[in-house]
């Protein structure tokens, strides 16, 4: 007797864009609109997200194919990373320095990321985390911001933006600290959008599109939150 194939999760249309089946073969889904929250959360619950050339031309929203996760079983961040936390050189906080760390992406040294977080950005996901939509990692050495990890919440979704250094490792243990972190409140679905020798190294991988949007219809109705504390042992990952 032959098993019976697993049911397709039900995908929801976007309320505000065109549905991301219909991207064009880049990832292009629809230029225009603005960042406010409305538009950035319904982006995110289906798979599409903002990504600007500059304030002074329209937005484009993507949705790539394939598309970058971390699956948490296979981060693997550096042995010399999980030294620094664990002999306190750096300490983590969550969400209290949400703007200075995508300042820090947006144009400090080590820079994972580019110049695509303009300042727009930096408005508009402020204030989408003041709403409780987005959250921040910070890595402080000797209370000075040294890293740090910024991204979107939805449900068991984790749509991580972009992260930063200004000494070393700093980055890598903001991610470690993010996933343990995410781990403990019950998130699925860790993306990370594009691959990258960076992100692949640390354990990213791709998936179809297709895969992706019926994960994400899973994950985003998911009764999960971001919570208050750190929760989780980012030493795990040793």
């Amino acid at each position: 007797m032959s098993a019976e194939p697993p049911i397709k999760p039900t995908r929801r249309r976007p309320r505000y864009f065109p549905s991301p089946e219909h991207a064009t073969p880049e990832g292009a889904v629809v230029m225009g609109g603005d960042l406010n929250p409305e538009l950035l959360l319904d982006a995110y619950s289906h798979g599409i997200f903002p990504w600007p050339h500059s304030d002074d031309e329209p937005i484009v929203w993507w949705s790539l194919d394939p598309r970058a996760i971390i699956e948490f079983a296979n981060f693997r961040p550096s042995r010399r990373a999980l030294r620094r936390l664990r002999s306190g050189q750096y300490t983590a906080t969550i969400d209290t320095d949400f703007r200075g760390v995508m300042q820090g992406c947006a144009d400090g040294p080590g820079r994972e990321g580019g110049t695509w977080i303009t300042p727009n950005m930096i408005r508009g996901y402020t204030r989408l985390h003041r709403l409780g939509h987005a959250h921040s990692v910070e890595i402080r050495h000797e209370g000075n911001l040294v890293g740090g990890v910024y991204g979107v919440s939805v449900g068991g979704l984790f749509a991580a933006e972009s992260m930063f250094h200004r000494e070393r490792d700093a980055s890598t243990c903001a991610l470690a600290v993010l996933i343990a972190h995410l781990k403990a409140r019950g998130y699925g679905l860790l993306d990370v959008q594009q691959w990258t020798s960076h992100t692949g190294h640390l354990g990213a991988s791709d998936i179809p599109r297709e895969e992706y949007l019926d994960r994400l219809a899973i994950q985003v109705n998911r009764p999960v939150t971001f919570g208050l504390k750190l929760e989780g042992d980012p030493l795990q990952f040793r």
